[in-house]
């Protein structure tokens, strides 16, 4: 979007909140003045409860984590009360003169009570609420955004590091050797590998530390066989199987074992076939 739209955006967003600011100040200057504000009072109640919901809004926006949602919070809160209250202006005729006299909110003793205790509690939570928010705006400070080359750069010099201490020191007998080559007349090119090869190489090429245990739930569900429970079931699928058929790899797919069991268990088959047909040929 361009900077002529976002604009046209922001400008039409002021308007639209502007007029509903208009609407709702009416009927929550007739509530302030019914419960007992002067008419300077009943004139800025409107900023406490609406204003509010503008810097809790903008809050929303600047703050993040549990800042922003105490944020949300209190423009939701605030946008509830200030609903209420202009649903209670439109149902109570007296609210709509031009001069209020201290009149009822509600015919219910109960939600008279309620009613007058959400409209007089209002401007204290906007003090309390809006120190908080602005504070909390006030002392925020954005995670700065790291450039790419930046991390790659970081990256790069960080692997290179590791190649140099990973790297071993020659020993007295390979650095002589190593003076004597290099005493050759004759020019050696070497091929030119940047750091970051030489690093990734030198990450890929340690070795695995070990991890540890792993949990229960991460083992396999298949109970563990003893030798002879897996000798017994590749003797069974492998009975009507050829010699030539009777590889490591096979006998590992069939059976569900490791590469090392599936070639004991080749060795074992083919020397009890070797030893079954011995007697046979020296019949013959």
């Amino acid at each position: 979007m361009s900077r002529t739209a976002k604009g046209l955006l922001v400008a039409a967003l002021v308007a639209v909140v502007g007029m509903a600011f208009r609407v709702s100040w009416n009927a929550l200057r007739d509530v302030a003045t019914a419960t007992g504000a002067d008419a300077t009072a009943a004139t800025l109640y409107p900023f406490v409860v609406d204003g509010l919901m503008a810097l809790a809004l903008v809050a929303t926006l600047v703050l993040t984590g549990d800042a922003r949602r105490f944020a949300l919070r209190v423009l939701a809160g605030y946008t509830l009360a200030s609903l209420v209250l202009n649903y209670v202006h439109g149902l109570v005729p007296e609210l709509h003169g031009q001069s209020v006299d201290w009149s009822r909110l509600a015919d219910w003793a109960p939600a008279n009570w309620a009613l007058v205790l959400l409209a007089t509690s209002l401007p204290v939570g906007s003090i309390y609420f809006g120190s908080d928010l602005v504070a909390k705006v006030l002392h925020h400070r954005p995670a700065p955004v790291a450039d790419q080359d930046e991390i790659q750069q970081a990256t790069a010099n960080r692997l290179g590091s590791d190649l140099h201490k990973s790297t071993p020191e020659a020993s007295p007998e390979v650095a002589a050797l190593a003076a004597s080559e290099s005493a050759d007349p004759l020019p050696v090119i070497e091929p030119v590998v940047s750091a970051p090869t030489l690093a990734v190489a030198a990450v890929e090429s340690a070795p695995r530390r070990a991890t540890g245990r792993v949990p229960e739930s991460a083992r396999t569900p298949r109970p563990t066989r003893t030798p002879e429970q897996l000798l017994d079931e590749a003797r069974s699928v492998t009975a009507d199987w050829a010699d030539a058929e009777l590889t490591a790899e096979a006998i590992r797919k069939v059976v569900r074992t490791s590469s090392a069991n599936g070639r004991t268990l080749r060795d074992t088959l083919k020397a009890e076939r070797a030893a079954g047909d011995g007697p046979d040929e020296a019949a013959a």
